[in-house]
């Protein structure tokens, strides 16, 4: 038994040595491992299909500088017709990012996580890095934004309108052309890829240039199905300044001849564009950030307003719809009630109104400057839908407060300036009900709540 004992006891400890012996091997293994790949990649590691590992970072880096060379002097040439945008492959930095792909080869098996770390050293067959073939993106789309510029012509859609009972045109339609930018980025991409294998130093690309057909064509005036006037609105702007009649005149036109298609959501913002001094709008009091005053398109919620009007009289859907700030008189005049009148301010504040009628739907404008009206004609189909504005309230009416006045350093003392105008406050609601054949199309509630507003004044101090 005490034999038997022994032989245990002289097993367990020739184990321990070779275990032991084992470990001493590892380590002592490891650090020659790691003694022979000092500052060397690891083995396994392929760039190209090539073997790097026993290498340096750095001849990683020669490898790939060797590779930029056919790019050094290649030039792209952008084309179409006569236009012509050069860059060269300098100017894109275009080529392998070599200190990338070399600091990549080198960290392999030098992670912060120490399992992968020994997997790459020791277990993995083969790690195949591709290395990062680099230009300047922003460069590439600056250069076809720039040609596009002389290439690309805006699409026209023919605009109509309807007189002694029929629809005809006033302003024919035309095609627009416009550059793939797209596809044209996709066919520079296509063509560096192949640049060592062509002998050619200026690369062309040719432009994809595509036609673009209008919405509303002059040939088809006849298939809209327009038959008869659906809506009418109509405001007021005695007292309008210069500039805000300039505007109010202005916008109104750019909707004269607009057709909506059936089922189209109509919105005002897209349809009349960028309000600027660089779309010939003139500078005219407006509302903002709580104040009012002078800004480019002033007056272009006349437009609006009216539009609404004419849609209400229409009997359309009312998609989104704002109230002013305050009470404004323009939309007052003429016998209106507080609360029939839309606001817009691209791009967060629109007028949206739904085409839900069978047939296109055509926007007539016409404004007197002498008598200061603007009027909204909606043609199309009636299908029999009648609109009514019901139970119209008008409550909280509050007076202005006391008029504000503020030192002003660079007006002559004793003169005053007025720069906002008092108005009354008040809240208001109404009723819009569509019907036809005794079902409800439309039952809406409009509410507005107009601030009482004081007037502001100026006073030099200089």
């Amino acid at each position: 038994m005490k034999n038997r004992k022994n032989k245990v006891i002289i097993l367990g400890q020739s184990i321990s040595v070779v275990l032991f012996g084992l470990f001493v091997f590892l380590v002592a293994a490891g650090a020659i491992f790691e003694y022979f790949f000092q500052g060397k990649i690891y083995p396994h590691v392929y760039i190209d299909n090539i073997a790097f590992g026993g290498k340096t970072a750095a001849d990683v880096e020669q490898y790939l500088l060797a590779k930029n060379q056919p790019f050094l002097h290649k030039t792209f040439s952008f084309r179409f017709s006569g236009s012509v945008a050069t860059l060269s492959a300098e100017q894109l930095d275009l080529g392998y990012d070599a200190t990338l792909s070399a600091t990549q080869a080198y960290l392999v098996g030098r992670s912060k996580h120490p399992f992968s770390n020994l997997y790459a050293k020791f277990f993995s067959r083969a790690i195949h890095l591709t290395p990062y073939f680099r230009w300047k993106t922003d460069m590439v789309d600056t250069t076809i934004e720039s040609i596009a510029e002389n290439i690309d012509i805006p699409v026209v859609d023919a605009l109509f309108q309807f007189s002694n009972g029929k629809v005809s045109a006033f302003r024919p339609s035309r095609d627009g052309k416009r550059v793939n930018r797209v596809e044209t980025k996709r066919r520079f991409a296509e063509l560096v890829t192949g640049i060592p294998t062509t002998q050619e130093s200026t690369i062309i690309i040719p432009l994809p240039v595509e036609t673009i057909k209008p919405t509303f064509t002059t040939d088809r005036v006849n298939v809209f199905g327009i038959k008869e006037r659906i809506g009418h609105g109509y405001s007021e702007f005695m007292g309008s300044i210069p500039g805000r009649i300039h505007n109010v005149a202005l916008a109104a036109s750019r909707l004269n001849g607009v057709l909506i298609k059936p089922g189209e959501l109509f919105s005002f913002n897209d349809a009349i564009g960028d309000i600027s001094a660089a779309t010939g709008y003139q500078s005219a009091y407006i509302i903002k950030e709580g104040r009012t005053v002078l800004g480019d398109g002033g007056g272009v919620c006349q437009v609006s307003t009216t539009l609404f009007r004419a849609a209400l009289s229409a009997g359309l859907p009312i998609a989104e719809r704002r109230a002013h700030a305050y009470r404004v008189h323009y939309y007052e005049d003429g016998g209106f009630k507080p609360g029939i009148d839309a606001t817009v301010f691209g791009p967060t504040v629109d007028l949206k109104i739904k085409n839900d009628t069978p047939a296109y739907i055509l926007v007539q404008t016409s404004i007197d400057t002498q008598k200061m009206t603007l009027t909204f004609e909606l043609y199309g189909t009636n299908d029999g839908r009648r609109s009514e504005i019901l139970n119209h309230q008008v409550w909280g009416i509050t007076p202005p407060p006391a008029p504000l006045y503020q030192d002003d350093p660079t007006l002559p003392k004793g003169r005053t300036k007025q720069v906002d105008f008092a108005a009354w406050g008040a809240k208001s609601s109404f009723q819009y009900k569509v019907t036809r054949n005794g079902e409800t199309l439309q039952d809406q509630i409009f509410t507005s709540n107009f601030q009482p507003w004081r007037a502001v004044y100026l006073q030099g101090t200089l």
